[in-house]
């Protein structure tokens, strides 16, 4: 036995699996033994209050290792516990020892081997306190089911550097010591290449006898850890159909049904998963295993930029001066947090100070330091340009760059590099010069940039140094397809593309790139794709749909081109952006300050401001972004959803909703958190006469806020017409104020309560609708009102029917779907259609009304008094036997052009029904809501076969 499994922790392991009589029997049981073989003795008083903890240490106080063991197993075999002898021995004898050893072995070997690692010497091979804290509380026994946990963090972060940590610690006993039997790391971006294979091939490839040892591995499920690296390089969504999935390891399947049968959990449900990836992955498959635990990986810290800094530089205070100059640029300090990058920016600013340059000029966005990086590796120290041959390397790296931009490919082999210009006899230099990296083992002729973010820029460089009809590769596209391809939504991979392609656009760039490769650059033809591209996408409303607005401003952004960014942006009048780093507001705030044709503008802020406070730069920039509130005249609707607004935060944007400037005709804040300082927000609707639409839903507003809000809608320079407080968690309490608003309002026109508790305050408000200063008032400009998902009581829906019979109601649209309506209420409801000719639309789906309530409601449909165009019957417990009642109304009704009837339990006979009422020539219906799949073969047919007889009706599941 090795000597770590001999350790006090393995036999608390194996003392913590026997139950509390079996513990009491060892203890006896440990007298006897002991006495037996002759061994000294431990004192029975501090054997009979030993806990598990204090016995096991007990144990290997008082014995050799082997003997503890001995006299362990000895005592489980007369316990009747003979499984954790089998255990223990096949712990340490079996497979998994050599298998230890093998990984051991094999990320020893990868750590030296790694240039990243070479970069920046002083990372420890050796968990930090705070990485081993996070990878044991990432699988602590907190529940009794295994566990998925995504490692998310950006490309170069430090996410494969940690696991290679973890696959070490575990090999050497330190980490996981009895959790996990055995750990297997699959590195995604190797096992892509593998086409057909199975689970057991995949995880016994580091066995020389193949399979040998799966029937052993397999037979603990549970403690077993798979790691997937790097999940996004799959390209796989993952979204493969149940019956695809496979549950068998030995089975052969295409590598990605594979691992998706493993992270499904369709394949060996019981092991745990860590998944590493980035975070635009992240959110795009979380859904997919079933809500796992996310972890996120921040890289360094400040703290450790500035000993990356000072680790750089000969003289150490040189290094600190050089990271205080870009750490008031937030972008290159967010992207120090990467290893790598924090590196490649701390060689750049030494090379730029060697030669005595302005540091300003490097580091003015990350494309003049990425660019600056690059040039730096081909110019020879002490030149002050570049030799032919360097050029000439320089441009190969750029077209192998581009290849692999074009093919999704990261690891080059040495005919890659061949079919790009560079000979075998570049390859020294370039992984000398660190441009490269030397990728797998050490006989695997394969290669990598330094970073993707490396890779990226350089293939931007490719389009300004060559012309795209001289790759090589046809599948190289050009500039346009460039930003075609990589502005679009879907697109995750190769983020920094497109901005360097814009930042290499800039006056100054420009200047450096002529300086280093001489006057024959491409940048004319580049900054014609860009404009051409752009003017494209604004005259195409699906390419229009397509553009990440946010990608964009952050290519404008590396621009800095003031003319160029005026012209871009007004080109887009309405924008919708997701904020998720704190990055964002400075982008956003640059672009949307010089943009004077914005329209409509959304904004979602997710995790960027803390709970109640803003930092300096936060509120300098928010407080920009916010301003175009005032400075655009023609802005008219803001959007502000699934966010959180600290006090600061809000009391800014109130402050540009107040202002006299501020042409603001519709405020959108769907789910957003308020704080404590909500009374500047709610002013705004006192004092913004312009404003006329106010949705709120989705957002909690407390019993005060509300107080708050309905002082204000009373206030005679409110002219809010429209207002949505779907889902506020408004309660009944909240409806005394809003009555008064009811009987004094002349401005509001559509009104929607739903989703709320509003409990026996709706009986409040439907006796506000029914005195008679609301009937002169508010029923007469009332158009819309909607009180969805509340339960309404019969005196409730009888007050509201009187209400809206009176002869200054103008009603045009009712929502009471979810009221807890029965057939008793639907007389009341027939006294609305029949009572009120102005009702166009009444949505009463999700209540029991039945067949008996239908009936009553068919019969006001036929009175020549109801003109109702659209009627929601959706849920409502129907049967066929109303079917009859309906075609009648199909036939009689000259004004019904839209009947939901989804959800509802009617069998063919109904249907053939509604059919034939639907062929007769005074049926005008053109939307029936029904579920065709609902239904068996016959009816789907007639359903269909109706479809094609009467093109203008249409089918379909509402």
């Amino acid at each position: 036995m090795a000597s770590s499994f001999f350790s006090e922790f393995g036999l608390l392991w194996y003392l913590k699996e026997l139950s509390r009589n079996e513990f009491n029997s060892f203890k006896e049981k440990l007298k006897q033994e002991t006495l037996h073989l002759g061994l000294q003795q431990i004192p029975w008083a501090d054997v009979k209050k030993a806990t598990r903890e204090v016995l096991a240490t007990l144990l290997v106080k008082h014995y050799k290792e082997a003997q503890a063991w001995d006299v362990t197993f000895t005592i489980f075999q007369k316990i009747n516990r003979e499984d954790l002898c089998q255990k223990a021995r096949k712990e340490c004898t079996g497979h998994t020892k050599t298998y230890r050893a093998h990984v051991k072995e094999k990320f020893s070997a990868a750590w030296f081997r790694d240039t990243v690692m070479q970069c920046h010497g002083y990372v420890d091979k050796e968990l930090t306190q705070k990485e081993r804290k996070c990878l044991e509380f990432l699988f602590a026994p907190k529940e009794p089911r295994k566990r998925t946990v995504i490692l998310t963090g950006a490309r170069g972060v430090g996410k494969t550097t940690v696991l290679a940590k973890l696959m070490l610690a575990w090999a050497e006993d330190t980490l996981y010591q009895h959790k996990f039997s055995y750990v297997f790391y699959l590195c995604c971006r190797e096992v892509r290449r593998v086409t057909a294979t199975s689970l057991a091939t995949l995880i016994c490839r580091d066995w020389s006898d193949s399979l040998a040892p799966i029937t052993e591995i397999t037979s603990e499920p549970e403690k077993l850890l798979f790691i997937l690296d790097g999940l996004e390089e799959l390209m796989s969504d993952l979204n493969e159909p149940e019956s695809e999935l496979c549950s068998d390891w030995m089975a052969q399947r295409p590598v990605q049904v594979v691992l998706s049968s493993l992270l499904r959990k369709k394949m060996l449900p019981e092991s745990s998963l860590l998944v590493a990836t980035v975070p635009a992955y992240t959110r795009f498959i979380e859904h997919r295993l079933g809500g796992p635990e996310i972890e996120t990986l921040l890289g360094f810290t400040e703290d450790e930029m500035l000993l990356s800094f000072s680790c750089m530089f000969r003289k150490r205070w040189r290094g600190v001066q050089a990271f205080h100059f870009i750490r008031s640029n937030k972008q290159l300090v967010s992207m120090c947090q990467i290893p790598i990058l924090c590196w490649a920016t701390c060689t750049c600013l030494k090379q730029e100070m060697e030669r005595g340059k302005d540091l300003a000029l490097a580091c003015r966005r990350a494309t003049s330091l990425y660019s600056s990086f690059v040039l730096n590796l081909f110019t020879p120290k002490g030149a002050r340009c570049p030799d032919e041959q360097s050029r000439v390397r320089l441009k190969g790296l750029c077209a192998l760059a581009a290849e692999g931009m074009w093919s999704d490919t990261l690891v080059f082999g040495a005919e890659d590099l061949r079919r790009n210009g560079l000979a075998d006899s570049d390859i020294p230099a370039l992984l000398d010069s660190k441009a490269l990296r030397r990728g797998g083992g050490p006989e695997d002729a394969s290669y990598t940039f330094l970073h993707l973010c490396i890779q990226e820029v350089c293939a931007a460089l490719f389009y300004f140094v060559k012309s795209h009809p001289d790759h090589p590769s046809p599948a190289v596209g050009r500039a346009e397809a460039v930003l075609a391809t990589h502005l679009q939504r879907t697109k995750a991979q190769w983020i920094f593309l497109p901005c360097f392609l814009f930042g290499l656009l800039n006056e100054k760039e420009q200047q450096k790139l002529g300086a280093f490769f001489g006057a024959h650059l491409c940048q004319e033809e580049v900054r014609q794709a860009v404009e051409q591209h752009l003017r494209g996408v604004c005259e195409s409303d699906c390419l229009r749909g397509q553009l990440d607005v946010l990608v964009l401003y952050y290519c404008l952004f590396e621009m800095e081109d003031e003319e160029f960014v005026r012209w871009a942006v007004d080109l887009f009048p309405e924008v919708s952006f997701l904020i998720t780093d704190p990055m964002d507001l400075i982008v956003l705030a640059y672009c949307l300050t010089r943009c004077s044709a914005l329209r409509k503008l959304g904004l979602s802020i997710q995790n960027v401001f803390v709970a109640t406070s803003m930092t300096d730069y936060q509120f300098l920039y928010w407080n920009n972004i916010c301003s175009v509130l005032t400075a655009n005249e023609n802005l008219e609707e803001l959007r502000v959803s699934d966010s959180n607004l600290p006090g600061p935060a809000l009391v800014t944007l109130s402050n540009h909703l107040k202002h006299p400037r501020c042409r603001l005709q519709m405020l959108k804040m769907n789910n957003v958190s308020f704080s404590s300082e909500s009374r500047s927000f709610f002013e705004v609707f006192s004092q913004s006469p312009l404003l006329k639409h106010l949705d709120l839903s989705g957002t909690r507003i407390s019993h005060d806020d509300f107080k708050l809000l309905c002082n204000a809608l009373d206030s005679p320079a409110c002219n809010i017409e429209k207002l949505l407080l779907a889902g506020c968690g408004l309660l009944a309490d909240d409806c005394e104020g809003f009555k008064e608003v009811l009987m004094r309002s002349t401005k509001l026109k559509i009104l929607d309560l739903s989703y709320n508790c509003l409990g026996n305050g709706l009986s409040l408000l439907c006796e506000a609708l029914c005195l008679p200063s609301c009937a002169l008032r508010g029923l007469a400009n009332l158009t819309h009102l909607d009180l969805s998902i509340n339960g309404l009581k019969d005196e409730d829906l009888n007050l509201l029917s009187e209400a809206l019979k009176q002869p200054s109601c103008y009603l045009k649209s009712l929502g009471l779907l979810s009221c807890s309506i029965t057939a008793n209420g639907c007389r009341d409801l027939a006294s609305i259609l029949t009572g009120n000719p102005n009702l166009r639309n009444l949505q009463i789906g999700y209540n029991n009304l039945a067949d008996d309530g239908v009936r009553l409601l068919c019969g006001a449909l036929l009175h020549p008094n109801c003109h109702v165009e659209k009627l929601g019957l959706g849920a409502c417990q129907l049967t066929s036997a109303c079917c009859e009642d309906l075609a009648s109304v199909l036939t009689g009704s000259r004004c019904l052009k839209e009947l939901n009837l989804a959800e509802n339990p009617l069998d063919h006979r109904g249907v053939q029904l509604l059919c034939a009422a639907l062929r007769h020539p005074e049926c005008g219906l053109q939307t029936l809501g029904l579920n065709k799949a609902e239904f068996d073969e016959e009816t789907q047919e007639l359903l269909v076969a109706e479809e094609e007889r009467n093109p203008c009706l249409t089918i379909t599941h509402q």
